[in-house]
């Protein structure tokens, strides 16, 4: 078997997590990331058949059986990923119509997956209805997003087009916009289940007062999701306060949908 530590989906885990806590979006243990991997990809690295332990996860997802995640761990902090991977990540692969976890790499303190581990997994299944190339669920607590939520409506209309008004490639990036929640307890399968129904409509989720949820077909792609979203507040929260002058506007959007051959979310411009 080749070396887990060398594998790409292992390298790029690696990467984007430890860039997520430099830039300061997951401090001590907070966030969460899952990336859904290939049998064959696996298989390449483990024996697939040889199980640690088994897990039970807490939900019924009849559409994940059997597939394979790569995922960070409860109580784990970001930072220490690079130096600990086998500690603070793991892969499981999902049976029992996806009440049980087969640990087959990872964990190697006796640790588990996250405790939003039903909130990425019902977040999959959505994400699959609509896309069936997305493969990561990614959750932090960017400075800015968290900041919004406070000063700024929470009507979804709103909100996304005030972060599309602050930044050129906020339209361009998500067009599909942002949807948002209202606080609500984190780590329960209520939770877990309202951001599923907003992730089939958009990419991006936004818990209030807590973080956001992002969906993409690779750790880039998501990654690259939140960080525009959060420049965008980023600017917001810089201007909030002043009058403003200037703004990019319904028409000057139109025109970056096509150059860019993309389609703003219906009935969010004028």
């Amino acid at each position: 078997m080749k070396d887990i530590l060398t594998a790409p989906f292992m390298v790029e885990m690696i990467r984007t997590t430890t860039n997520m806590y430099d830039h300061g979006w997951d401090e001590r243990n907070g966030g969460n990331v899952s990336l859904m991997l290939d049998e064959a990809q696996v298989a390449e690295y483990l024996d697939i058949k040889d199980v640690l332990r088994t897990i039970p996860t807490g939900f019924i997802a009849p559409e994940l059986e059997g597939k394979y995640f790569l995922v960070t761990g409860t109580g784990k902090y970001f930072k220490n990923i690079q130096y600990a991977p086998d500690v603070n990540l793991g892969i499981v692969r999902l049976v029992d119509k996806g009440e049980q976890a087969e640990l087959l790499w990872g964990y190697a303190d006796g640790g588990k997956f996250t405790s939003e581990f039903p909130a990425h997994m019902m977040s999959h299944v959505a994400r699959l209805k609509v896309n069936t190339e997305n493969r990561v669920v990614m959750h932090c607590h960017p400075a800015n997003l968290l900041a919004m939520t406070y000063v700024h409506t929470l009507d979804e209309k709103e909100f996304t087009r005030t972060l599309w008004q602050m930044c050129t490639e906020c339209i361009v990036v998500f067009p599909d916009g942002v949807n948002v929640l209202p606080w609500m307890l984190c780590g329960t399968n209520e939770i877990g289940e309202a951001t599923a129904e907003k992730m089939r409509t958009a990419r991006l989720v936004v818990w209030s007062q807590h973080g956001i949820y992002g969906a993409g077909k690779d750790l880039d792609e998501t990654f690259g999701l939140i960080e525009t979203a959060e420049k965008g507040a980023e600017i917001y929260m810089k201007i909030a306060h002043l009058p403003l002058v200037n703004t990019i506007t319904d028409e000057q959007m139109h025109q970056l949908e096509k150059r860019f051959d993309v389609k703003a979310r219906e009935g969010y411009l004028s």
